[in-house]
């Protein structure tokens, strides 16, 4: 997911926060766990963890994969999402 469209979902968070208060925190959570995988990287270097190495390609990946799940349930009709399409 390139920064393109995390920033339209974020931009489409913030102008919903009041209807959708939920699903813009857990956006926030989702952006703040991508930073933390990016971010990792130099500790888990220079400290030697590279035990830490999976949870961090699992953290960058964390918006694609929160995404893609409600991309999932959305065309499933489990739930409806109306920032699929934003542009």
């Amino acid at each position: 997911m390139d920064l393109d469209t995390l920033q339209r979902i974020k931009r489409w968070h913030v102008a919903h926060s009041g209807d959708h208060p939920v699903e813009y925190h857990t956006w926030d959570v989702m952006l703040t766990l991508w930073l933390v995988g990016w971010v990792g990287w130099l500790p888990a270097f220079t400290f030697d963890a590279l035990w830490a190495a999976p949870l961090l390609v699992l953290a960058m990946s964390a918006p694609t994969l929160y995404v893609s799940l409600r991309a999932k349930a959305h065309r499933a009709r489990r739930l409806r999402c109306d920032w699929i399409g934003v542009r």
